[in-house]
Order: C-alpha cells, then structure tokens, then sequence
C-alpha cells in the first residue's frame, strides 16, 4: 500500500518507523468508517492520514495515544470528498 510506503520511506530510525507505523493504523481502524467504500477514496483517504501522521509526528514520537487522536482528528476535520 502507498500510504505505509509513504511511512516506510520517511528517515526515522526503526523503533520510530515502528511507532508511526502503530499510530497510522490505530488511526485508521478509527477513521475508516467514515470513508467511503470506493477504492479511489480509500487510497486518497489513506495517503492523506499517512502525510497526517508525519507532519504530526514532526521527527519525534511522544505519547502514541496523542499523536493518533490528533491524527484522527486532523483526518475528520479534512475536507469531506475524502470521507464521501
């Protein structure tokens, strides 16, 4: 998938990778539900939530539970052809 690729390719060390890798799926077994079931929109709506959780994460990992609200959030308040 694009969206772990995006992850994936981003310069962390693994312990770190690992964490954003956590907090991207933790996110998105909370935001899914809200996206629709056309293929195009899940990818976008997973790409988006991906560039969501490394912008947040910003270089450092703190309290994981956090970083995936804020990202969770973040991802909700997109605009709505993502989640459409």
């Amino acid at each position: 998938m694009k969206a772990r690729a995006l992850i994936g390719g981003a310069a962390y060390d693994p312990a770190t990778l690992k964490a954003l890798f956590q907090v991207f799926d933790d996110a998105w077994e909370r935001v899914a539900p809200q996206v629709s079931a056309r293929p195009e929109a899940l990818e976008a709506a997973r790409m988006k939530l991906a560039e969501i959780v490394l912008e947040l994460a910003g270089g450092q990992v703190g309290d994981l539970e956090k970083l995936t609200q804020a990202a969770v959030d973040a991802m909700l308040a997109a605009p709505p052809r993502l989640r459409s």
